[in-house]
């Protein structure tokens, strides 16, 4: 691959695997359309007069009650954007191996293996896909007006530079591809097991009751638990405790409530 790192095609490409990492941030930034701080309503800030966040605090209770069990769609759509960044790591990493002739996906372990290997048995990986020298082809005219070839031997400097750079993404994309895939299998645990909801709510903010955290998430879906957990890392912990607190309450007395009223009727 004699190719210089300013050539267009180097450039296509890495403009276009910008793209593609950018694009589920800019497709949650779009779905998320700055909900979170709209509700946060400057809670992060704990110098404010009680009256006022009181105030707040009511409106963020009563749009948490009046909405419960409606974030599903919100909650997915950000899971969406999650394992479409998995998807997008391991589809680039295919995109460089055809690009290289099917030797990217094993490129770094191939460098490792070069570094550790005996001095007369190495083989360079780097050399294969980006060589440093090639045999190059001159016209030009000589003495008697015509034109001569010449044949001779061209360093390709740039070519050093690349291939430190695909080094780098190769260990890049393996460390964001764990890591995403980690995130994905982390995400359904959570879908699947509502104990562990809470107990990543109750290691999570130890100011709240596990009793308060268990009965809003029997009583609610995963959107609701989803949108609460961010709230609570952008909101003051004492508001947040105090919100969650009462939704619970709300929760239980509604559940009460409805209880004692089907009792009646039977």
């Amino acid at each position: 691959m004699a190719i210089g790192l300013t050539s267009p095609f180097y450039t296509v490409i890495f403009v276009l695997s910008a793209i593609l990492f950018y694009t589920p941030r800019w497709l949650w930034k779009h779905w998320e359309g700055g909900k979170i701080r709209a509700l946060m309503m400057d809670l992060d800030v704990a110098i404010c007069t009680d009256a006022e966040k009181k105030q707040k605090k009511k409106i963020l209770l009563d749009y948490l009650w009046e909405n419960l069990r409606y974030h599903n769609w919100w909650t997915y759509r950000y899971y969406l954007c999650e394992t479409m960044a998995l998807l997008n790591v391991v589809g680039q990493m295919f995109m460089m191996n055809r690009f290289f002739d099917g030797a990217f996906l094993t490129f770094g372990i191939d460098v490792i293996r070069f570094l550790e290997s005996d001095q007369e048995d190495r083989v360079d990986p780097m050399i294969f896909i980006f060589p440093r020298m090639t045999k190059c082809i001159f016209h030009k005219f000589g003495v008697s007006g015509e034109v001569e070839t010449h044949d001779s031997i061209c360093i390709l400097p740039l070519n050093a530079v690349n291939e430190k750079i695909y080094v780098f993404l190769w260990f890049w994309f393996m460390i964001l591809g764990v890591l995403s895939a980690a995130v994905i299998v982390y995400r359904f645990i959570i879908i699947v097991s509502p104990r562990m909801r809470v107990y990543l709510f109750c290691i999570r903010f130890r100011l709240i009751k596990r009793q308060a955290i268990g009965n809003i998430v029997r009583r609610s879906k995963l959107g609701d638990w989803m949108l609460l957990y961010v709230l609570g890392d952008n909101i003051d912990s004492v508001v947040f405790r105090d919100i969650v607190h009462d939704l619970s309450h709300r929760l239980e007395a509604y559940h009460n409530k409805n209880s004692t009223v089907r009792t009646v009727d039977a």
